[in-house]
């Protein structure tokens, strides 16, 4: 619960933010046309406010994932172990078509592992030191072969280009409850006042816990792609024994929220209402998917 609700407060955040910056240089009050709103140019700035966050987001992910992560890269093998997963990495790469990722590893108890970075051949594939000690190289494998299709399928492109519309969505509707609260309610006649403000911002924040939702069942949806993915450059029933093996781990945690939580292996949140925030459709309904070969 922390990780999604971390996530929708960083969405947001970054959304007021710009959106505070941008009355600050004056550009909400050029929206008004004749005591109305200039639909067009609301739209045109929504899409500018909405994308910024997620392009940049996109464009820095790497940076991000090895600071944040503290993502050791491996540049120079200096055991066995390293010189059998860039060869893995190279060997998958090579199958799906896309230039080698950077490899790296970050230390965490948990089994996990994720891709990120801003198009397919500039990308980051890293397994935590949790998913070493729990899983055999077979299991590995797949998992690795799961994020080279992340990488392989543009997901991340594709992630941050919905997150982008569903941004300005939230601020074009957030812009109108403004305007409306402002001239209908508060009866304001020139100008936007306090009202607007407040109310715009309120509803950029409620608005893009709704925008979490649809982000949430794109990253679901593409999570069976990726299984497919994996499964097509190991095996089927190494990928199905990837999975069983985060099945037997005692509640695997979710990585970091926002991108890398995204683009990991696992995912746990619960059923019902909570599910709708969760980045990762079930491991159990995964593995049915993959067994009776349903993509």
């Amino acid at each position: 619960m922390m990780r999604i609700l971390l996530f929708i407060l960083t969405n947001a955040a970054i959304l007021v933010v710009i959106s505070i910056v941008f009355r600050l240089l004056g550009l909400d009050g050029m929206l008004l046309q004749s005591g109305g709103i200039d639909m067009t140019s609301l739209l045109i700035m929504a899409a500018i406010v909405g994308f910024s966050g997620s392009l940049i987001s996109l464009f820095l992910s790497k940076t991000m994932a090895k600071h944040g992560m503290g993502v050791q890269i491996i540049e120079q093998p200096g055991n066995q172990f390293e010189h059998w997963l860039l060869s893995t990495v190279a060997n998958q790469s090579k199958q799906a078509g896309i230039r080698m990722p950077e490899v790296g590893v970050f230390d965490s108890p948990e089994p996990n592992a994720f891709a990120t970075g801003w198009n397919r051949n500039d990308a980051l594939v890293a397994v935590s030191t949790g998913l070493l000690q729990h899983m055999s190289p077979d299991e590995v494998e797949a998992v690795i072969g799961h994020e080279i299709s992340h990488v392989a399928n543009g997901d991340m492109v594709t992630l941050a280009l919905i997150q982008g519309v569903v941004n300005t969505f939230v601020v074009f509707l957030a812009r109108v409850i403004g305007h409306f609260v402002d001239r209908v309610i508060l009866k304001n006649e020139e100008g936007y006042g306090v009202g607007y403000f407040v109310t715009s911002i309120i509803a950029e924040i409620m608005l893009s816990v709704l925008a979490t939702m649809i982000v949430m069942w794109f990253s679901r949806f593409r999570e069976y792609r990726a299984d497919a993915g994996g499964a097509s450059l190991t095996s089927r029933r190494q990928m199905a024994n990837a999975l069983r093996a985060l099945q037997r781990v005692h509640e695997p945690q979710d990585l970091p929220a926002g991108e890398f939580a995204a683009f990991g292996i696992s995912g746990k949140i619960g059923e019902g209402l909570m599910g709708l925030f969760r980045s990762h459709p079930p491991l159990e309904k995964r593995i049915a998917v993959l067994e009776q070969d349903r993509y």
